[in-house]
This record gives structure tokens, sequence and C-alpha cells, in this order.
């Protein structure tokens, strides 16, 4: 069967491609395409002839080149980024984080508790409900050209905001679940580290630039990709051994790049494999959700869906506006980091090897591509939801109609 490895890689790259072509030609988001393909085939899917639509032998290898689209879409979102301004809004950034985390982990637990579960089931449905999806964000903020955008700063920081808060709650509920170590010390000790290791990064960006922008200093394009994919990678999986996600080391490491004379060289040479690897993750995602098991969590998913659009959109506002953005910024807020994707499905999966209810699996699915489908529609919308609300709300007034206040009252 491994003779054939090769050719199924090939065969989910041409439906991938085949997909991202009709999204294209309906000028939709190929997001929501590649996860409902990865979806339609997988183990349930038809063998056709020598055509083997089940992926079994190459899930592996096509869920670690997701893995790589991860790193590559957080690594570019870096590098679009400059540390001085992050270091600037380091308090914009806890304040906006800490009112985003406290709002949708305090609606996770009362959504738990509404629905019947245990103690434990409830704290698990919290972890699941509270974090957004790093990879989707990335993706969305990219292809809809919003990294220059006032609020992309704060999503970026709530998104780093959101990793430390991750590495603590993931403690604790290893340590409630799986019976392992979740002591007060354990829990300081991961909050330490990634605090310190992110500081390490900040440091680097401000006092080793010029020292980078030697080394970096590289003729050949093919030796200077062969470094800079080399650096990327081993920093990622040394984040990972410190209990740091992968992908937030890809971050940071960009962010430092995005410091050096070579950024711009490095932006270039990376958007392929940024695009490539990125549409693999989310076909790999789709690939790991089981359709046939979706229907028993049908009108649980769709309540926290519900409540997660409402957290997510009011915890974007008040964060926005406490920091200075205005309606309109702190709207897009909550509109672009609503979706839910692989630490939903982490906690879900660590919830079920704590022998919790087998209910978490299929709910985690379903609302993970529920809200995976509306980030990206939500987003780009994100425009006419704010007028529509703006109107009801009377949040700002428009400009021109402000001139014309201003002229009446002369």
């Amino acid at each position: 069967m491994t003779d054939h490895l090769v050719f199924e890689v090939g065969t989910a790259l041409l439906l991938i491609a085949i997909v991202v072509l009709i999204a294209g030609k309906l000028k939709f988001s190929i997001i929501p395409f590649l996860i409902l393909l990865g979806m339609a085939v997988g183990p349930h899917a038809p063998q056709i002839g020598i055509i083997d639509l089940t992926f079994i032998n190459s899930s592996e290898i096509i869920a670690f080149f997701g893995r790589i689209g991860v790193l590559f879409l957080l690594f570019y979102l870096g590098l679009e980024f400059s540390v001085k301004k992050l270091i600037k809004s380091g308090k914009s950034i806890a304040i906006g984080g800490t009112i985003y985390i406290f709002i949708n982990f305090s609606l996770g637990l009362l959504y738990g508790w509404i629905t019947g579960f245990s103690f434990t089931e409830i704290l698990v449905i919290a972890g699941i409900i509270t974090i957004s999806s790093s990879a989707i964000v990335a993706k969305v903020l990219v292809d809809l050209k919003r990294t220059a955008n006032p609020e992309t700063e704060l999503i970026l920081g709530i998104i780093m905001f959101e990793d430390i808060f991750l590495a603590v709650y993931l403690s604790i509920i290893s340590g409630i679940v799986l019976g392992n170590s979740g002591s007060l010390t354990d829990v300081l000790l991961s909050v330490i580290i990634a605090l310190g290791y992110m500081l390490l990064f900040f440091v680097i960006a401000r006092k080793a630039t010029p020292i980078l922008n030697k080394l970096l200093n590289i003729t050949s394009d093919e030796i200077f990709i062969i470094v800079i994919f080399a650096i990327l990678f081993f920093v990622a999986g040394f984040s990972e051994t410190i209990h740091v996600a992968e992908a937030i080391g890809a971050l940071l490491l960009g962010l430092v790049f995005s410091e050096t004379e070579h950024s711009d060289r490095i932006e270039h040479l990376v958007i392929p494999f940024r695009d490539f690897f990125g549409a693999i993750f989310f076909f790999s995602f789709g690939l790991s959700i089981d359709p046939f098991s979706l229907s028993s969590a049908v009108w649980l998913a769709i309540g926290a869906v519900i409540l997660t659009l409402l957290g997510n959109f009011i915890a974007g506002l008040i964060a926005g506006r406490k920091t200075g953005l205005s309606y309109k910024a702190s709207s897009n807020i909550g509109l672009t980091i609503v979706s839910r994707g692989e630490f939903s499905i982490i906690m879900a999966n660590l919830g079920i090897a704590g022998g919790l209810t087998e209910m978490l699996k299929p709910f985690a699915a379903l609302y993970v591509l529920i809200l995976a489908i509306l980030g990206p529609l939500l987003t780009k919308q994100s425009k006419p939801i704010f007028l529509v609300l703006n109107k009801i709300f009377k949040w700002q007034t428009a400009p021109d109609t402000k001139k014309k206040n201003q002229k009446a009252s002369m």
C-alpha cells in the first residue's frame, strides 16, 4: 500500500486544486471549501479503482503538511508587523486579551453548566469555546489584505495572549482530567516559561538586528531560503518542547525577521509556501472530522455557536474601545477572531482521553466546522454588518453627516 503513497498525496492535491479553482471562480474564501472537501473524503469515502479517497495511508503525511501550513501562515503574519509597535502596545494587548478571554471563558462555563454537564466537562467545554484559531485568523487577515488595519495589531496581540492562557489552561485541565500533576507550581512555571520565551524574541528583535542583517546577507536565493526555513522549523520545534505552541514560535520568529533589512525578501520567498501548505492545512482539518458523527450534537453546537458569535462581538467591541480604537475597528476584532479550530479539537480529545462524555468530540467537531465557515464570511462582510448595527445603536456619525451638522450650526 505504501507504493501508492505519492499517488494518494497527489490525488489529495488535485482535489484541493479543483476546489480552490471553484472558490476562485465564485470569488469566495477557500477555507470553507477546503474544510468541506476534507469532510467529504476520508475513511468513510469510497475507493474507486486505483483512486483511494479514504487517504488512510497518507493521512499522517497530509496532517504534517498541514502543520507546516500553520507555521508558514503565522510566520508570514509576524513578518507583516513591527516589534516596536507591539511593545508600545503592550498595555493595550494585556487589556484587550484579558477582556477577550474573560468574556468568552465565562460564557463557556455558563453554557456548560446550563446544558447539564459535570464540573470537569464544563471546564473542557469552556476551553473549547474560548480560544480562536490562529491559523484561520492569519489566513483571513492575509487574504483580505487587512494586515495594515489599525485593529490587526490588537488581534495579533490577543492571539499571543491566548497562547499564554492556553499554556496555563492545558496544564490545569490535563492535571484534573488525566490525573497528571496540575499543581500551582507547574501552572506558574508554564506561565513564566511562555512569557520569558516571548520576551526573549522581543529582546532579540530590538538588540540583535544588526547581527541578523549581517548573517542573512546571502546573495544566493537558494541558500537564503534554506537558512530561513531551517531556522523557522528549528524554532517552531523547540517552542513545542517547552510547551509554547509551535505556531506562536513561528509568529515570534516572523516578528524578529520583520525588523531586519531582509524582511521584504523573506516575505516574497515565503508567500508560495504559505499558500500551498496553508491550503493543505484546511483540507487536513476537514479530513479529521467524521460527518456521520455530528448529528447527535447539532443543537448543542448551534447553541454554542450563537453564544460565541455574541460573546466575540461584545468582547471585541469592549477590547477595541478600551484600547482607543474606533467602533468600526473594534467591531472588526470580534468578527475576525470568531473562528475556532485546532485548540478546540485538542481540548475535546483531552476530555475523551480522560473518560469524559463521548459527546465532546462530535460537539467540538461541528462547533469548529460551523465557526470555521462563518468566521471568514463574517470577516469579509464586516463593513456591511457594522453599517447595519451602527444604524441601530448609533455608535458613530458618518463624516459627511458631521460636516453638515457643523455647517448648520455656523
